[in-house]
């Protein structure tokens, strides 16, 4: 009997610590989805990142907290499942960032470049989204993103496009190709 109500205290209490686990804190080991692949189409470009996935809400509240650095090709896309307004801080982060928000069929609805590490300063959507790309500071002026650009992954079901497209162009330069040689 003594053995059966120590192992629940044991139990109980283990329950407890691992409901009280910080995922902001430096310590706490957050694993994260990915990596997977985003494409931003500009007017002029595509541009691809691979980037990891913050899905779960402990994720979502890790982000890149204690990173020291982050590649130019590389990022983290947060996902809203359901849509809804969303909100960004700094604190805990240690390099400068820029943050896109995304809406539900992909488009890029707001950009705020260079991000303050360590701020607490809410940095708002203003508007309900789907998802928020964080990219290495500055890469959104560098590559001229702005709002309106597409962000293409299958968190915005709009993956299927990239495909098309590329399906659309091999035709449409085969076609170019046959009618140089009819003409040849």
């Amino acid at each position: 009997m003594r053995i059966l109500i120590s192992s629940l205290l044991v139990s109980a209490f283990a329950g407890a610590a691992a409901a009280q686990v910080d995922p902001s804190a430096q310590d706490t080991v957050i694993e994260f989805g990915g990596p997977e692949s985003v494409i931003i189409a500009t007017a002029e470009n595509e541009h691809e990142f691979v980037v990891e996935l913050a899905e779960t809400p402990e994720q979502m509240q890790r982000g890149l907290m204690w990173r020291e650095t982050l590649d130019p090709g590389a990022g983290m896309l947060f996902r809203y499942d359901p849509v809804r307004p969303a909100s960004m801080w700094m604190e805990n982060t240690l390099i400068a960032l820029d943050i896109v928000y995304v809406d539900e069929d992909g488009v890029i609805e707001k950009i705020i470049a260079y991000a303050q590490p360590q701020s607490r300063r809410s940095l708002s959507a203003d508007t309900d989204v789907a998802g928020v790309l964080e990219l290495a500071a500055g890469r959104t002026v560098d590559l001229e993103i702005r709002p309106g650009d597409i962000v293409r992954h299958r968190f915005f079901d709009n993956t299927e496009t990239i495909a098309e497209e590329a399906v659309d162009e091999a035709a449409e330069t085969e076609t170019a190709e046959e009618t140089v040689s009819d003409t040849q």
